[in-house]
């Protein structure tokens, strides 16, 4: 940690926002699922080096659509067990019985986890109405379909 010295003898850390470690997980695998309650997708893990430090996640979730019926995909982001954050309400919302292709859903999120254990984040998704297929990596989609999500420990 790099200290510095002002004028009126205050300290200030200059490594603050500094990136620390940076863990990448892909996934390739079609997945899909008809029911409204959430499940599993993919997850990716990262120890924090200090209690103070943030997580800055980056989510790309490729191939992403649904069948026929009125439904969407909808996918959230979980620290652990706890949700920290809706990924999307609304993908893919036609109101009708089209198949639609939605392609890339994305977002990212900065957590403060104040632990130095081992923290998981994990995607996860629903059939919003519980009538048909949503999915993510549909090749059919977005080519060879690969998700990831991205962790960044920044000191704090």
């Amino acid at each position: 940690m790099a200290i510095i010295t002002l004028n009126n003898n205050s300290l200030v850390n200059a490594d603050v926002g500094k990136v620390l470690q940076v863990v990448q997980t892909t996934y390739s695998t079609l997945t899909n699922t008809n029911s409204n309650v959430y499940s599993d997708v993919f997850s990716g893990s990262i120890t924090p080096s200090s209690t103070s430090n943030k997580i800055l996640v980056i989510v790309h979730l490729q191939g992403v659509g649904k069948s026929f019926n009125d439904t969407t995909p909808q996918f959230k982001l979980l620290r652990n067990t706890d949700d920290i954050h809706n990924i999307s309400s609304v993908v893919a919302l036609t109101s009708n019985s089209d198949t639609d292709y939605v392609g890339t859903v994305s977002t990212s999120y900065l957590d403060s986890p104040s632990t130095t254990s081992s923290t998981t984040y994990k995607i996860q998704f629903r059939s919003r109405a519980n009538l048909s297929q949503v999915y993510v990596n549909n090749a059919f989609v977005a080519g060879d379909s690969v998700s990831s999500i991205t962790l960044m420990e920044i000191a704090g």
